[in-house]
């Protein structure tokens, strides 16, 4: 058992969120009981998930997508006042950190999601690219590799068990994989700068399709949600194992 602040400490000095420009706030956004025994881990701070935590008798909860975002207009009414009135009827805490989890140069989203998927990646600054240096740059950590961008598809959609979108023209072998988790789309332009000969994140826009064509890039969307379950819970199990806490990780299922 521990204190909700002393958990919120814990975080903010193994994520560092005071070094990040971010979309929301970052640590508590829900305050709830002072003692936490048992704390459950997620992807989004979704009805579904607090109801999973409120079923296992949760303490608290930690994710990376939290209830406030930079443009909200500050009205709590319709889900978000579902979801808040939900978590302060149980004295729930909530804790959420968006770009510091991405970041965290072991346990973070883009780390976990690397080392699942069996990349190395380079050492120092050239194995990172992109704003706020989010994107990663590495090679197969297999030794035959992954040969084209389908045999890469092929792997990625086996690991992470969804469907992914390839934008192929050049068929080119593939040696530096470019990859950041989530919605960074917006970072193809620099991993094709950084050298990159296939782009791995979560969703695809418009332009990014022209791009691949027209660079000879390939282009690889695995899914958001799929990108990204792995940063909390390695965070998560690594605090709870310090402060003597009961951790589970609970994926609610999301197509995206």
């Amino acid at each position: 058992m521990t204190d909700h602040l002393a958990l919120l400490a814990a975080f903010d000095t193994l994520l560092q969120p005071q070094l990040f420009k971010d979309y929301g706030p970052n640590g508590m956004q829900v305050e709830g009981r002072r003692n936490v025994r048992k704390i459950v881990s997620g992807v989004t701070a979704s009805l579904a998930l607090i109801d999973a935590a409120i079923d296992v008798q949760a303490d608290a909860i930690f994710v990376h997508h939290g209830l406030f975002w930079r443009g909200h207009d500050g009205r709590v009414t319709g889900w978000l006042r579902q979801r808040l009135a939900t978590l302060l009827a149980h004295n729930i805490n909530l804790y959420a950190y968006h770009l510091p989890l991405d970041a965290h140069p072991e346990l973070g989203n883009n780390a976990q999601l690397g080392l699942t998927l069996g990349f190395s990646p380079h050492l120092g600054a050239s194995g990172r690219f992109g704003e706020q240096s989010l994107g990663w740059l590495g090679t197969s950590a297999h030794p035959d590799g992954f040969g084209d961008a389908q045999v890469l598809a092929q792997h990625i959609g086996s690991v992470l068990r969804r469907q992914v979108i390839v934008l192929d023209t050049a068929g080119r072998a593939i040696k530096n994989i470019a990859w950041c988790s989530g919605g960074a789309q917006g970072y193809f332009e620099a991993a094709i700068a950084a050298g990159a000969d296939a782009f791995i994140t979560g969703e695809i826009s418009e332009p990014q399709a022209h791009l691949a064509r027209e660079c000879g890039v390939a282009y690889l969307a695995c899914g958001h949600h799929a990108t990204e379950r792995f940063g909390a819970p390695a965070v998560v199990a690594h605090v709870a194992q310090q402060l003597g806490l009961e951790h589970l990780f609970i994926d609610i299922d999301n197509p995206a």
